[in-house]
């Protein structure tokens, strides 16, 4: 994460607060309803724990984020920006978003009768270190604004000593008994006697796209956080509960190779993405209930999911036909990369696709910068792909003036690491027809966004032929009955009907009898699933659908989000 400020709050007693978590699942389940309590009694040392409080609805919470991954796409339309650096169009932004966040997180500082009790300083800058003034520039900027509680950083191993600023409680973040070593070493000889923390202790880990889901042993997680409570630190799950990106929201990471992370945020925590127990959550709850003088009261039970009849696509339109119906192009000379298109606004395309199209009367090698995955099609026919490792392609013999189009995906830009600046989506500069630049390109900005939906109207739909055109969108529906539950959705891919060769979008929509409805979804299943095609083994992806109300008086949500896909497994995902 970027530019990150961290308040941590020890008690729901603003009012102001509630109304962003009362009704909220995680309310609901009494899961942010805690007090720091102390348990000196239980330990030789002075430690911290948490109990549920009844009637509290906001407990330990990450509450101030700047969102490196939501704030930055507009940023980079600056070809000079330097990101988390004292850069003077960096600074004017933060600076701008500091006037009004913090006028309205000072009087919620537990000095003015508050909840905050800390506030952390940026997010794991020690690991990234470009530019020595920063840290003090945001700590000023937080200062100067009224920040008057604890200030905290937080880093890893590697970024610890340098993450460091003078007057701030320095953290660490960390997974294994071995990483604690440094906070009973470096951390107390720097800083003595004060507070140790781990403002991060990762129960799991990020998943990417085709990998396997990481998984944390319960025993091992139990067996660190009591080595951490032993050592007389306070300590952050990380996560408790993951959940899942909203839309097209994505991320991805950088380090060797590029790999975009999945849309779902189950890390492996405490909480199922889904919101169910874990073994990793009785050891804990237990552990933590050791500190206790009463009784935990029992946990509420999971929400029901509901078995319902197997969907079957019957519309589709083929997104060729799409491109009449969703407005005029982007006209330019050259391509435009998603961040710089004109639209928003003046605020630039963030996430979802784009689609370039130019007219080629010569066949030859394709070359150019593509970020992150570009389908290229001669008219309607797909004939490969760009990415990261394939920067060339060969357009075979034509006939004429042929469209040569190119469907982006934004996969997700880094929100970590060396590679920030080098983030913007969709094509990078000139393309290459025989290293000859090609010109006059119709630009489409396909952003996935309920908008764009909507322009969907169900005269558009028709029945799906025996050989759909795709890319496309298929639709279906079905019946949920008077009581919605959340449920599970598996999607099969490839076997008949549908040859499903290239990459498609599903709707669903739930048809009930009662004011509520199931999300309408999007699903984009990338070409890379194709990998196993002709196998004979079924391949399907699962994710979790989630009851909720309806926007409008049809009920369609419209929450487009991308699933994984990965070989054999099965995955879940909420929506």
């Amino acid at each position: 994460m970027g530019l990150a400020g961290r308040c941590w709050v020890a008690q729901a007693t603003s009012a102001r607060l509630r109304p962003h978590f009362q009704g909220s699942r995680l309310a609901q389940r009494g899961w942010l309803e805690w007090d720091l309590v102390s348990a000196s009694s239980k330990r030789a040392m002075t430690t911290w724990s948490l109990r549920r409080r009844p009637g509290r609805t906001l407990g330990l919470l990450l509450l101030v984020i700047l969102s490196f991954l939501v704030i930055r796409s507009w940023l980079l339309q600056d070809s000079g920006m330097k990101l988390r650096t004292t850069y003077k169009g960096f600074t004017e932004a933060v600076d701008l978003y500091f006037d009004h966040l913090m006028s309205r997180v000072v009087p919620l500082q537990y000095k003015h009768g508050g909840p905050i009790i800390a506030v952390q300083v940026e997010n794991e800058y020690g690991s990234y270190d470009r530019d020595p003034a920063y840290m003090p520039y945001i700590k000023k900027a937080l200062e100067d604004r009224g920040i008057i509680e604890l200030l905290l950083t937080s880093d890893n191993k590697d970024g610890l000593k340098k993450g460091m600023v003078h007057g701030v409680l320095a953290t660490i973040n960390l997974q294994t008994r071995q990483e604690l070593q440094l906070m009973n070493t470096f951390l107390v000889s720097v800083q003595g006697i004060q507070p140790k923390m781990v403002m991060e202790y990762w129960t799991g880990w990020f998943d990417s796209w085709g990998g396997p889901h990481n998984i944390l042993d319960s025993s091992e997680v139990l067996e660190t956080v009591t080595a951490i409570i032993d050592a007389g630190s306070s300590i952050n799950l990380y996560m408790f509960h993951g959940g899942t990106n909203f839309g097209f929201i994505n991320g991805a990471m950088h380090f060797h190779e590029y790999k975009s992370d999945v849309t779902s945020y189950d890390y492996d925590a405490v909480l199922t993405e889904a919101g169910d127990y874990t073994a990793k959550y009785s050891k804990l709850r237990e552990f933590f209930g050791s500190f206790s003088d009463a009784p935990l009261p029992p946990p509420p039970k999971p929400l029901p999911k509901m078995t319902y009849e197997p969907l079957i696509p019957v519309f589709y339109l083929s997104l060729w036909d799409v491109l009449s119906f969703i407005g005029e192009p982007i006209k330019s000379e050259k391509p435009i990369n998603m961040e710089n298109l004109p639209v928003n606004d003046g605020n630039g395309q963030a996430f979802g696709y784009i689609l370039y199209e130019t007219i080629i009367t010569s066949s030859g090698t394709l070359s150019g910068v593509v970020r992150d995955r570009g389908q290229v099609f001669l008219d309607t026919v797909s004939i490969g792909f760009m990415d990261y490792k394939t920067t060339k392609i060969i357009i075979p013999l034509i006939q004429g003036y042929t469209f040569l189009r190119i469907l982006v995906e934004n996969r997700g830009r880094v929100n970590y690491g060396n590679n920030i600046d080098d983030q913007r989506k969709g094509i990078i500069g000139n393309l290459y027809l025989n290293d000859s630049p090609l010109k006059k390109f119709r630009i489409y900005s396909l952003d996935m966004k309920k908008s764009f939906f909507q322009r969907f109207s169900i005269d558009k739909w028709t029945r799906i032929p025996d050989v759909p055109t795709v890319p496309a969108f298929f639709f279906c529906g079905f019946v949920i009955g008077s009581s919605p539950s959340d449920t599970f959705l598996k999607l099969e891919v490839c076997k008949p009907p549908l040859p499903f060769r290239d990459s498609f979008f599903c709707f669903l929509r739930g048809l009930i009898q009662i004011p509520l409805c199931l999300a309408l979804m999007e699903y984009y299943i990338t070409p890379a699933f194709q990998g196993s095609r002709g196998s004979s083994k079924q391949n399907h992806l699962m994710t979790l659908i989630r009851a909720q109300a309806p926007t409008s008086s049809l009920g369609l949500c419209a929450l487009p989000r991308r699933l994984r896909a990965s070989g054999d497994e099965v995955e879940q995902a909420t929506c």
